[in-house]
This record gives C-alpha cells, structure tokens and sequence, in this order.
C-alpha cells in the first residue's frame, strides 16, 4: 500500500529535483579534467586521518599514510554507495504508483550513485597506477551489500543517512579548509559533496517515512538491527586498517620498533572508526533524528552498544 504523502514533503522531493538539475556534474569534464594524483600533497586532512598524532613519524611517512587511507576513504564510499543504490532502487516502489516528484528524486539518487561508484573506480585505479604494489582492499563490495540488506529497511536507511551526513561534515570541516590536499583528491569530494547533500535529504524524508510504519515491536528490532549494522561495519574498519598498516610497513623505507608498530596500528583504527562511526554518531542533525524516532530508552541501548568503539 503506497504510504500517504505530506505535502510539505513532496515539496522537499521536488527541491532536490531542482538542486539535482543545478549542480550536476561530469567525471572527467569536470573532476578529473585529465589529471593525476599530486603525491607531493596529502590525500585526507589530519582531522580524518589524524596522522598528526603520530609524532615519531617522519612528515614524510605520514604523507604517504594520509594517501593510504585516502586511497581506502574512496574505496569505502564506492562500497557503501552499492548497497545504497539498491535499498533506494527497492524504496522507489512505493512512489510508482504515487507521488512522481518523489519518484523522480529517488531516480535521479540512484543514477547519481552509479556515478559515483564509477567515480571512486577510476580513482582507485588513478591510486594504484602510481602506489606500490601491494595495497589490499578487503571487503567484497556485493558480499557487503547482500550481508546490509539482509537487515530491515529502518536499519538500512539509518545506516544510510548516517553516511551522508557524515560525508557533509568531512568535507566542509576537514576536507574543505585543508590548502595541504592533493588538487584531485579535494575535487573529487567537493563534486561528491555537491550531490550528496540531496542524498541525505532524500535519505532522511524515506527513513521518516519507513518508520511511520513501525509498531513498538517492529522499532525495537530495528534498532537491534542498526546496531547489528554498526558492529559489522566496525569488522569492516579492523580488517582494513590491519591490511592497510601492513602495506604501510612493507613500503616505508626504513624499519619500526614494535611499539612504534603498535601505534601506528592503534592509530589507523583510532582513524577509521572515527571516520566512518564516531563522526556520524556524534553529527547532531543525525542524532537529533535518531532521538525523535527511537526515544530515550532505545538511545540509551544504541549508546551502549556503541561505547567500545568510538
């Protein structure tokens, strides 16, 4: 049964529609425009990537683990952007015998995706062209997917919307103001933001709607879902930044003390759960959502959940 639309929210549906038309933009005319990575520069600020912390290393050393984990901060993105596309994709049914502004948003989402999917492919392969060998990345992107859409729809576009307000402040408050980024690498998230700041409007007007369909019961399981969810995500992050640190060590030119080895390990999933959990959790647009669907109890649980990692 189609859900009944709000009119103030196919008014939302419809300035995304225009926003979308705005701003749009293309792979190489307007991001890549022809270039290559600046390896001279950092790839992620220090504010995500928080290799200043590490002081024994070498401004050097912690360039090239910047670039590491800008290599893998894209990777992510286009992983993420799989299941997203097709939780939007399944979404979209609701609206296709109803509101057609909101169809038409929720289409202009999934082509947008499958863009940036196409996006972050090239920019791996623009990484891997002049990185050493070596570098690994370890999720399967489908594996992913199928594994996230297994958890209800509430779960998923919290998940989802967690994302994209995330990817709004990294940019603005670290990727942004930072003049020590690779030209490129700046880019391609600036055109990334551009689109996504629709992406979590559209995220936020469907997970609203999803849970007007909630009993009690169903709320309480979705919630355990979410954290289902988050945990998984956390598997994802200590896998990766162990593959990561190893390729850090194999290509560095000089040898570590296990201490030293130790931190820098530490560092980089100290790094990765703030950039993918932390600063998403603590965004207060995404909190405050959260807070009016679930209630205090249940943000007390979420809470909880969450205290070991972040």
């Amino acid at each position: 049964m189609n859900a009944v639309m709000i009119p103030t929210e196919t008014a939302r549906y419809a300035k995304c529609i225009e926003v979308s038309r705005r701003v749009r933009w293309d792979i190489d005319a307007d991001v890549i425009r022809g270039r290559r990575f600046d390896f001279g520069q950092k790839f992620l600020p220090d504010g995500l990537s928080q290799v200043d912390r590490l002081t024994f290393l070498t401004g050097a050393e912690q360039r090239l683990l910047s670039q590491i984990q800008g290599r893998t901060y894209a990777n992510v993105f286009g992983l993420v952007e799989r299941f997203i596309n097709a939780k939007v994709l399944e979404v979209s049914r609701d609206h296709w015998l109803g509101d057609q502004t909101a169809l038409e948003a929720l289409v202009r989402f999934s082509d947008e995706e499958l863009k940036h999917q196409e996006l972050f492919r090239r920019i791996e392969a623009l990484a891997g062209a002049e990185m050493p060998g070596g570098y690994r990345f370890v999720p399967e992107p489908d594996a992913v997917a199928a594994a996230v859409l297994s958890k209800c729809t509430w779960a998923v576009l919290a998940l989802t919307c967690h994302i994209e307000l995330f990817t709004q402040a990294h940019y603005r408050q670290s990727i942004e103001p930072d003049p020590q980024l690779s030209g490129l690498f700046r880019d391609v998230f600036l055109y990334h933001w551009r689109e996504e700041s629709q992406h979590a409007i559209l995220d936020e007007l469907e997970w609203v709607r999803e849970d007007r369909r909630l009993d009690e019961a169903g709320r309480d399981a979705a919630v355990e879902d979410l954290i289902g969810l988050v945990a998984a995500v956390d598997g994802i992050l200590q896998s990766q930044a162990a593959a990561d640190a190893d390729y850090f060590f194999r290509i560095c030119d000089r040898g570590f003390t296990d201490a030293e080895e130790a931190k820098v390990r530490t560092g980089i999933l100290r790094a990765y759960r703030w950039q993918y959990i932390g600063s998403g959790v603590q965004e207060p647009r995404f909190i405050g959502l959260l807070g009016s669907l679930v209630g205090e109890a249940r943000m007390e649980r979420i809470a909880n959940a969450l205290a070991d990692i972040i």
